[in-house]
């Protein structure tokens, strides 16, 4: 489950700007939904990350809450914690440690946010695989092989232009589905909850930069 939640962690803070040669039905999709979020005052949402290995066989689920203004997160799913404040994340292991990374040494997975903004302008080539009356589904193959997954498949309803769910394979064809419940893009979201403060933590934990 902690493989899930790495995925998770830094799909949020990359953000992209040139194009590879694209689906130019996709780059509308992707750009409507980017531009509507961009109007929202803050976002929350319960998240479900469901797991099946490349056999089929269901591995887990788990299910979390996200916060999300501007490049800032705040993501808890059991004890477990990322809070991002916009140029660092601490990913807090539910236990003893505390793991400090810069945005930028994030960007080789995939968060939550990145999902809701302009994450695919650079590193992706994409298009549109299926479209029915309530979704789009946008097919997303990351440039850069060394990246931890193969494929990233976005589900933007329609009506709303908004990603609610993201099917990720990895490497080794293990699937990893992202779905958001409960948005609210309304949302009024106090900038303390971005603030990491060791206070809040276990006396001995560890933290690691």
């Amino acid at each position: 489950m902690k493989k899930m939640l790495c995925f998770l962690v830094a799909l949020i803070a990359i953000t992209y700007s040139s194009f590879a040669q694209n689906d130019p039905k996709a780059k509308k999709v992707l750009d409507a939904v980017s531009e509507k979020v961009k109007t929202f005052k803050g976002i929350s949402a319960a998240f479900t990350i469901q797991s099946v290995t490349n056999k089929g066989r269901a591995n887990g689920s788990k299910t979390g809450t996200i916060f999300i203004k501007g490049s800032k997160y705040y993501l808890k799913q059991g004890k477990t914690e990322i809070i991002c404040d916009g140029s660092k994340t601490y990913n807090y292991d539910g236990s003893k440690t505390i793991t400090v990374a810069s945005v930028d040494e994030s960007s080789q997975t995939l968060s939550p946010q990145n999902l809701l903004t302009n994450f695919y302008d650079k590193d992706f080539t994409y298009k549109l695989i299926a479209s029915s009356r309530k979704f789009n589904e946008v097919e997303l193959i990351p440039n850069d092989k060394k990246k931890n997954f193969q494929q990233v498949n976005l589900f933007i309803d329609k009506v709303k232009s908004m990603i609610t769910k993201a099917k990720i394979i990895d490497k080794s064809n293990n699937v990893i589905e992202f779905s958001l419940n409960n948005l609210n893009t309304n949302a009024t979201i106090s900038d303390k909850i971005f603030i990491f403060n060791k206070s809040k933590y276990p006396k001995d934990v560890e933290i690691l930069d």
